[in-house]
């Protein structure tokens, strides 16, 4: 075979790298380029001595490229791609000496049929060295002074001139102020994740966020966004060897999150907690219990399976590293593993300080569904002050009809079958240093790293020899001294209200990543956020009382000045402009969760209260060999059972995250699914039909029904244009059924929920302006 064209390869790089989503960045640096750079660099790069069949494979468009033997990778296409073919060991066999384990080789063709997603840059030869210049994000946080303006009506607080200086920098005006139905709207759906529960006019802003902020739902949407920085979920995931074991206790950690967040627990305390929770001192047994529960952050993660994997325990250390590095510090840390990272300051042996860390440290997932070839089974914390709870009667039919293929093996670990238990971490009972993994290979042992911090970040060494370090790593990330993680939280709250970052690449600080396009603000928030106790709640409400958040989402008509300074631009470019110098509130699709529960909240259905416990609570079964476990609720999405490889189907369509690595943007992106969804789908259908009866048990007129049902679902009235085509439509609606249904009862249920379905599918019911 020969090697692609040139004009075929450029149109087949781009294609690979066009559009890649967080999730397929992630899968690449995790699971592909550490199996590359271990297995393959040495015979197939441009340092290699000697290279291998012509194939280089540390850029993308070499892969593609291909050597002697034609295309490594054909984006799309497994079967047709050499690489796949040659891990498989199917007539090639890479690498040569060993085939790889089944996860990995199921990891390379998931990755070629995701389109083979590949961030690195071209061409490799020169390779961004760390630079001397510390980094942006690691010099120490500031407290710049608020800039002057010209317009000095203008802003309500100092944040709001910091906004208005750049905008007024480059020749532009703020946006007008919402008005205020829009503005009530956004404000709920913001801090809540629900519409506002009237349409009448808010007396007093200030109130009304006090108000929300106050509510349980606060907690039900914001521990909703750290859930998905914390890869939350249910079940372990396809471990490469197709087994999906529960996770029957994560319930726990969720209903820990949202109560963190309700109860405005300090940022700082919350890391520690979880980092370091079963080594704090607690004053009552309920405390120690919730302070055992934040462990859970750091079993989470899913995991590969243990056969045949010699690196299994140092793959777990990986995804607890990457959850905190990513998660918490906004660095990718893991590409630390195999070699210094290739453009940020974080030598290998940083990563394998902190990996003592977490070798000194037990992680506690469970039984694994007693499946011997996948993870091995682990304790779990048992809780002093918990109730008792018993498996669900709602599944136990699917259980008990599906039988496994094989018995179980016997439990390692015996608990009375109501025990309140719970994932976590403890200090394991041998506590060490970790050798340096050559190549990121647990058998290829270099030197004892002494267990420690990022040094670029001013860390040291453990202290207490005698504990893991999780405790001192824990103070070490919410000390004044460290620059990234309030930077990074409060980023990410931005980010949530604003829909982008301040950097808009939210994981990432490092020098792949974006520089913040308003540096100064980002170091005067962070610093606000210390000095008030590190509280969310006040984090928050001091942004949404902003005048730069309060602004329309309506593009503003060209003053004579304006057209002036930006004749040449196109409108295109113009709006782009403002949205970066967020002269404008950007108008944003609501989540997936939001979606469900705002159709709930239309029809009546919604169930306010919190949910107990989960329907695979105390369920030790493999997931893949079940049918669906999902049932029908009507509480919020957030308590939905969150199973990897089997989310909620009402989620899904919508973009939900699978729960595999640190999500802090959800991707928004409109697919044709979303409309079929809408169209198609049960659950949909069933709640169009609940809204028709709701209206239909109202003794009124068509004209009074379409305005109930406008306020229901919108959260206004509708207008004059809008009640006559809703009459029309149920004129037309009716005609065509009558032909068919004859039975006016049914006839006018079908026509209505038609109507009511069109409103739920309706775009505006989806975004927030």
């Amino acid at each position: 075979m020969k090697r692609l064209p040139p004009a075929l390869l450029l149109l087949t790089t781009l294609a690979a790298g066009a559009d890649m989503t967080p999730d397929q960045r992630a899968f690449f640096e995790s699971k592909i380029r550490p199996v590359l750079v271990k297995q393959c660099y040495e015979c197939h790069s441009q340092n290699s001595k000697k290279l291998g069949g012509k194939l280089l494979l540390d850029a993308p468009s070499e892969m593609i490229a291909g050597g002697e033997s034609g295309p490594a990778v054909i984006p799309g296409k497994p079967e047709e791609s050499l690489i796949v073919q040659a891990v498989r060991y199917d007539g090639l066999e890479m690498p040569p000496k060993k085939r790889l384990p089944d996860n990995i080789v199921n990891d390379f063709v998931e990755w070629v049929k995701m389109g083979a997603p590949d961030p690195r840059t071209e061409p490799p030869k020169i390779t961004k060295k760390a630079p001397q210049e510390p980094l942006w994000s690691l010099k120490p946080i500031s407290d710049p002074n608020p800039p002057k303006v010209q317009n000095t009506a203008w802003p309500r607080q100092s944040l709001d001139t910091f906004i208005l200086a750049k905008i007024e920098q480059n020749g532009l005006t703020p946006a007008a102020d919402a008005e205020q139905a829009i503005l009530k709207r956004r404000l709920s759906f913001d801090l809540i994740g629900l519409p506002p529960s009237d349409s009448s006019e808010m007396s007093d802003v200030s109130d009304y966020v006090d108000s929300l902020l106050n509510s349980p739902h606060f907690g039900e949407k914001w521990g909703r966004h750290w859930l998905d920085v914390a890869r939350y979920a249910e079940s372990n995931g396809n471990d490469g060897l197709s087994r999906n074991p529960s996770f029957p206790h994560a319930w726990r950690y969720r209903d820990y999150v949202i109560r963190a967040f309700n109860e405005d627990l300090p940022y700082d305390r919350f890391i520690a907690e979880q980092i370091a929770g079963d080594l704090l001192p607690a004053d009552s047994p309920a405390q120690r219990d919730r302070q055992l529960i934040a462990t859970g952050l750091l079993a989470l993660g899913a995991k590969p399976a243990k056969a045949m994997n010699e690196n299994f325990e140092m793959d777990v250390i990986a995804d607890q590293i990457n959850v905190i590095g990513s998660g918490i510090l906004g660095l990718s840390v893991g590409c630390a593993r195999c070699h210094d990272h290739k453009t940020d300051p974080i030598p290998t042996r940083d990563y394998y300080a902190l990996a003592g860390i977490f070798k000194s440290t037990e992680t506690m997932w469970g039984a694994a569904a007693r499946e011997g070839l996948t993870a091995p089974q682990t304790p779990l914390h048992e809780l002093q002050a918990a109730a008792k709870v018993m498996p669900r009667a709602e599944v136990e039919p699917i259980i008990a009809a599906n039988k496994p293929r094989k018995t179980p093996s016997k439990a390692s670990f015996s608990y009375a079958a109501d025990a309140p238990l719970a994932m976590g971490v403890r200090d394991a009972k041998k506590i060490e240093d970790c050798k340096l993994n050559i190549d990121g290979e647990s058998k290829k042992l270099g030197a004892a790293i002494p267990r420690g911090f990022l040094s670029a970040c001013g860390g040291g060494t453990v202290a207490d020899l005698k504990q893991s370090g999780r405790l001192e790593l824990a103070k070490w990330l919410s000390s004044p001294q460290n620059p990234l993680t309030a930077r990074v939280f409060v980023n990410r709250v931005w980010l949530q209200l604003f829909g982008e970052g301040l950097v808009t690449t939210p994981n990432d600080f490092g020098l792949s990543g974006e520089r913040p396009t308003h540096p100064e603000l980002l170091d005067h928030l962070a610093t606000r956020f210390m000095r008030e106790g590190w509280s969310i709640k006040k984090l928050i409400r001091s942004i949404v009382l902003s005048r730069t958040y309060q602004q329309t989402s309506l593009e503003p008509r060209a003053k004579s000045v304006e057209s002036q300074t930006v004749a040449s631009r196109e409108a295109s470019e113009l709006s782009a402009l403002r949205s970066s110098l967020f002269a404008i509130h950007l108008r944003r699709r609501l989540d997936a969760e939001t979606i469900r529960d705002t159709m709930l909240f239309a029809t009546g259905d919604l169930n306010p209260q919190p949910a107990s416990g989960s329907l695979i609570q105390h369920r030790d079964v493999l997931i893949n060999e079940l049918p669906s476990l999902h049932q029908p609720s009507t509480q919020r999405s957030v308590y939905l059972l969150m199973l990897r490889n089997s989310m909620p189907p009402e989620l899904t369509p919508f973009n939900l995250p699978d729960a595999t690595t640190v999500v802090a943007q959800r991707d928004s992106s409109a697919l044709a699914t979303q409309s079929l969804y809408l169209l198609n789908n049960g659950f949909v259908i069933e709640q169009s039909r609940r809204f028709a009866k709701r209206l239909l048990q109202t003794p009124a007129d068509s004209d009074k029904r379409i305005a109930q049902a406008y306020r229901h679902a919108l959260g206004r009235d509708a207008t004059a244009a809008e009640l006559q085509r809703g009459l029309d439509f149920l004129r037309e609606a009716d005609s065509m059924l009558v032909s068919t249904q004859t039975d006016h009862p049914r006839r006018e249920l079908d026509t209505w929920a038609a109507f009511c379905q069109a409103l739920l599918a309706s775009n505006e019911l989806r975004y927030v302006d």
